[in-house]
């Protein structure tokens, strides 16, 4: 787990350390979050699966992102010790924390078995405005996923920017609708308030701390890291989907999901950096399985040419990423 640990908590550190004391510290931050890794995935190792849960990480990490955004804002709304340069690596490198660390343990959260810890993993979605994203992806993408069916598997051909408009607006409604039918399907009806009320509030709570704290740049600062960390969130989905999709059965159902209808990076550094949310054929095969038990079968999964991180700023280019992935897209469909 020590790789795990480091590989994550390491750019929460440097983070802090800019908050309070500027200088140096914002840009060692991004370093950390952006060069460091690619550096460090060009160096063959593996990242070995094994049957712990890493459950004590994912709570350090949650309870780190809770500390990072109230700071994060403060730095950037209220702080009158950093200057215009600083604030921008802040937000950078924040923005990419967020999206690539937080997003990766609150998703690893809301797949436990465990009350509390799905709660918390839907707390820290809804601190990054995007709470609904529980109930689609648990109740959609993991259903539909490489299918028509599901607003954030990209169909092939599909450039970032037109996906991201769709998906962004797709998961939400696609999320209520599934929601809502779930507690019309119910024998009794639930008397707790629907789960977007939930999501909603946590946001809307959200907002307001950020007011408290540094008034309307903090609000400012909130939904710009938030947008931010969103939009890295669906090139995650992008990318470790695009093209691949289930076969039709002769009753009209798709196909279960497989090991070939997700792309995978083996890039170690960066999946221990993302409780290896780039191993994800298996993980969409096994929902359950714990981040450090995750496996990658080159042999049967499909591959992507370079790290998670990496594939998604080649996404920001679409005609470069069509020109990479397309044919590669081709070897896996049936």
């Amino acid at each position: 787990m020590i790789w795990y640990a480091f590989a994550s908590l390491t750019p929460a550190s440097l983070l802090a350390l800019a908050f309070v004391f500027g200088g140096a510290w914002p840009l060692l931050a991004l370093v950390s979050i952006t060069a460091l890794v690619f550096v460090l995935d060009r160096f063959p190792r593996d990242l070995p699966d094994t049957d712990t849960t890493g459950r004590g990480l994912n709570l350090t990490l949650a309870a780190v992102h809770f500390g990072l955004l109230p700071l994060g804002i403060w730095a950037l709304g209220a702080s009158d010790n950093l200057t215009v340069a600083g604030k921008v690596l802040i937000f950078i490198s924040l923005g990419l924390y967020f999206g690539q660390i937080s997003n990766s343990n609150a998703h690893e959260l809301i797949h436990t078995a465990s009350r509390w810890p799905r709660r918390l993993g839907a707390a820290v979605y809804s601190s990054l405005l995007y709470g609904h994203h529980v109930s689609a992806h648990l109740r959609v993408h993991h259903i539909h996923a490489a299918t028509d069916a599901d607003p954030n598997s990209a169909h092939l051909g599909e450039g970032f920017y037109s996906y991201a408009a769709r998906a962004w607006r797709g998961e939400f409604v696609a999320g209520l609708r599934a929601d809502t039918q779930q507690r019309a399907r119910r024998a009794e009806r639930s008397s707790l308030p629907h789960p977007y009320i939930y999501y909603l509030t946590g946001s809307a709570v959200t907002v307001a701390a950020a007011g408290l704290i540094a008034g309307w740049k903090g609000i400012l600062a909130l939904v710009a890291l938030a947008f931010y960390a969103q939009m890295q969130l669906l090139l995650s989905d992008y990318v470790q989907h695009y093209g691949l999709r289930r076969e039709v059965l002769p009753d009209g159902r798709p196909e279960p999901v497989g090991a070939r209808h997700s792309w995978n990076a083996p890039a170690w550094y960066s999946s221990a950096m993302m409780l290896n949310a780039p191993r994800h054929s298996d993980h969409h095969m096994r929902p359950t399985r714990a981040f450090p038990s995750l496996r990658i079968e080159p042999e049967t999964m499909p591959i992507l040419p370079r790290s998670l991180p990496v594939m998604a700023v080649l996404a920001l280019a679409p005609p470069i990423w069509r020109r990479v992935m397309d044919r590669r897209v081709a070897r896996w469909q049936p």
